[in-house]
């Protein structure tokens, strides 16, 4: 419960905000073409000791990540291609390297404009990891590449008062495809002489996207994902993921990470992930 009721707080404030930001909306000539933007890093942080009385192990921890948002803005329309990729690894002491973060995904939103604020929109979404995932203690490969892969496809309307918040919900398919570790992403624990290796859901989704900048150096990112398949409510599928950006100079920067996830079918707890890094990063386009 008090997951959803940060999601609500969420949206309460941000939806009260943007009332404050349309006030300050100018009248601007709008721009018609391809807009991109593609910005790589990579972070790395290394200790080690030699004879040292107050102890210690050796470290090397290293992320590397690729954002891309490659969106064609028309009078009528607006096509906008997002995706990220993120991996990285970290070492301690004797054990073997361990895998620390790992992620592709991929969003394409076509939006038809109809007046200023709402509109109608499809938009199709992929989600995996880059290489195989394991659980240790005793080690076991749980996870890999499209292992389990989730996939959705989605209509409705959206809505952008502003260019910080946008937000769009409407009717959905979700299949998630697995080959050798259906449990517990695909396999109905109902049909026990039957393992299923694809599972698909109908139901409703909401996206809601902030991308603020909040000082010349500083920008917040976040997207908050819901999907239900309508059977309960707690059953909603929960995905929030937001970045905090902190610009240094013109090639180094701090990220501090905060990923949620709630998925029944996998875990009946939330799942949650923060990472802080110092890092190289560079913008292509």
């Amino acid at each position: 419960m008090k997951v959803y009721l940060s999601i609500f707080s969420m949206f309460l404030l941000g939806f009260i905000s943007t009332t404050s930001f349309s006030q300050e909306k100018t009248e601007e000539t709008p721009q018609y073409g391809w807009k991109n933007a593609f910005v790589g890093g990579i972070n790395a942080t290394q200790t080690s000791f030699d004879n040292w009385s107050q102890g210690g192990e050796n470290s090397f921890a290293w992320q590397a990540s690729i954002n891309f948002n490659f969106t064609n803005v028309q009078e009528k329309t607006s096509w906008a291609n997002s995706g990220k990729f993120t991996y990285g690894q970290t070492k301690s002491g004797d054990a073997e390297t361990r895998k620390s973060v790992d992620e592709i995904k991929f969003e394409s939103v076509l939006t038809y404009k109809m007046n200023i604020y709402i509109n109608p929109f499809i938009a199709v979404t992929g989600e995996t990891q880059i290489g195989p995932g394991y659980k240790y203690n005793p080690k076991e490969k749980i996870s890999n590449f499209l292992d389990p892969g989730y996939f959705r496809e989605s209509m409705g309307i959206g809505y952008q008062p502003t260019e910080i918040l946008k937000t769009r919900i409407g009717a959905a398919l979700k299949q998630t495809v697995t080959r050798n570790y259906p449990k517990p992403y695909a396999d109905d624990p109902d049909t026990e002489d039957k393992v299923e290796k694809t599972k698909n859901e109908v139901g409703a989704e909401s996206v809601t996207d902030v991308n603020w900048k909040i000082t010349e150096n500083t920008l917040l990112t976040s997207k908050l994902e819901l999907f239900s398949n309508l059977k309960a409510f707690d059953e909603i599928d929960v995905n929030w993921d937001t970045i905090l950006m902190i610009k240094i100079s013109q090639y180094f920067n701090v990220n501090f990470n905060v990923k949620l996830f709630y998925d029944k079918d996998i875990s009946k707890k939330r799942q949650l992930k923060q990472a802080l890094a110092l890092g190289l990063t560079y913008n292509f386009l």
